[in-house]
C-alpha cells in the first residue's frame, strides 16, 4: 500500500527535525550539506510566501499515479454507456466503467462522435498482478 504523506506539515517543526539530524554531521560532509540545503530551501519557500504552492506540488509529487485515475461515469450495462456516447456529454480521453471494466472515451476516426476503448482500471490490474500497481520500489 502507499505511504501517506502529510502535506500540511508545519514548517518549523520540520525546521527543528532537519537541525536535529544535521547535529550528528559535520559541517562540511555531505549529509550536513544537503541537510542545510533543505533547511533554507524551506525557509525560501516560506519567505516568498509559496507555502501553499510549495503543498501542491508536494501533494503531486506524493500522489501515486492510481490515486489520480478518476472515474468519470459508471455504466451497468455496454447498452446504457452506448446510449450516453450519444447524448453529446461525453468528451475525449473520460474514463468510464462499464459492467465493471475501464474505457477511455475516444474520438472516432472520422471525427464523427465517440467510441469506447478498453483500459483497463488500476484495480482491475491490481487483481491480475496484485502488489504491482503503486507499489513503491
Amino acid at each position: 500500500m502507499p505511504t501517506k504523506y502529510n502535506s500540511d506539515f508545519e514548517i518549523d517543526a520540520v525546521l527543528e527535525t532537519l537541525r536535529a539530524i544535521n547535529s550528528g554531521y559535520a559541517d562540511e560532509s555531505p549529509e550536513g550539506e544537503a541537510l542545510r540545503a533543505a533547511a533554507v530551501a524551506l525557509i525560501y519557500v516560506r519567505e516568498a510566501q509559496k507555502l501553499e504552492d510549495y503543498r501542491a506540488f508536494f501533494r503531486k509529487f506524493y500522489t501515486p499515479a492510481v490515486e489520480s485515475v478518476v472515474v468519470g461515469h459508471t455504466f451497468a450495462t455496454r447498452d446504457e454507456a452506448e446510449a450516453w456516447l450519444v447524448t453529446g456529454e461525453p468528451r475525449d480521453g473520460a474514463l468510464v466503467r462499464i459492467a465493471g471494466q475501464g474505457f477511455q472515451v475516444i474520438t472516432r476516426r472520422n471525427g464523427q462522435g465517440f467510441r469506447f476503448l478498453r483500459t483497463p482500471l488500476p484495480e482491475e490490474l491490481m487483481e491480475r498482478n496484485p502488489g504491482d500497481v503503486g507499489s513503491e520500489g
